[in-house]
Parts: structure tokens; sequence; C-alpha cells
């Protein structure tokens, strides 16, 4: 699959978003190695606490329906209602948890739009990451 078509799926993603606080809406597109792409937005609870990110959102979707191995995945990310200048990040809770099913090399795709993309690998952006490795 190509980025361009993992980028555009995020941004579909982006529409469900719950963000009634922030009004930062984030859409991710989980690429899972058997060529499923499982979809997340961010979900916002006025305790805020709760409140669960697009990475994670497309990540527990695809653990619970059997998917273990990912090949990468595509981040976007703006304010409601304004035009997308800058690249969202997978938070650190989110690059943790993408680090225990992908490891160092998947690349994260982040985009500012389909053609605007900057890739950087797991690794890069969680240097010296735990893993399911550091307990054996």
């Amino acid at each position: 699959m190509e980025n361009r078509e993992l980028v555009r799926m995020a941004i579909a993603a982006r529409e469900n978003a719950y963000t009634p606080y922030s009004h930062f809406k984030v859409g991710a597109a989980l690429l899972a190695k058997d060529g499923r792409v499982f979809t997340g937005c961010n979900i916002e609870c006025a305790s805020y606490s709760p409140t669960n990110c697009a990475e994670r959102t497309a990540l527990f979707k695809a653990v619970s329906e059997g998917a273990r191995e990912f090949s990468a995945i595509a981040v976007v990310g703006w304010k409601e209602g304004e035009k997308c200048t800058s690249f969202a990040a997978p938070c650190g809770v989110c690059r943790q948890m993408l680090f225990e099913f992908c490891g160092p090399d998947m690349p994260v795709i982040m985009a500012k739009s389909e053609e605007d993309t900057l890739v950087m690998t797991l690794g890069e952006l969680l240097p010296v990451g735990f893993g399911p490795d550091n307990l054996l």
C-alpha cells in the first residue's frame, strides 16, 4: 500500500474524532502485515484521563481483531476549522504502545496532506525504547 493511500485513510478517520474540549482532531491508519488497515480517531472525555489517542484506538482495534504484526502507521492532526500547518507526531504513550507490537524499524508517516509527509521510524521517535525483549 502506498503512503498516500494510508494518509488518505487517516484523514478520513480524523473526521470521526470526538474533541469537544481541545478541538484538535487526529486520525490514524495502521497497516497490518496481512494487508488489513485499522483506523482510529482521538476520543476525549471531560475528565481528560480516560481520553484515548487515534493511534491507540487504531492499535487496540487491530489487536482486538487478532492482528499482531504491523508495517506502517499514518498520523494526521490539526485544529478543527483550521488549515493543517504542522506534522502531528504520536504522543509518548502511543509511541510506547506501538513499540510493544511494532519495534523500532516501523515507519511512522506523519502528514499535513497526502503529498506533504514526514516519515520517521518508531526507533527515531522513541530512541532506546523499552519493549518485550527487555523482559527476557
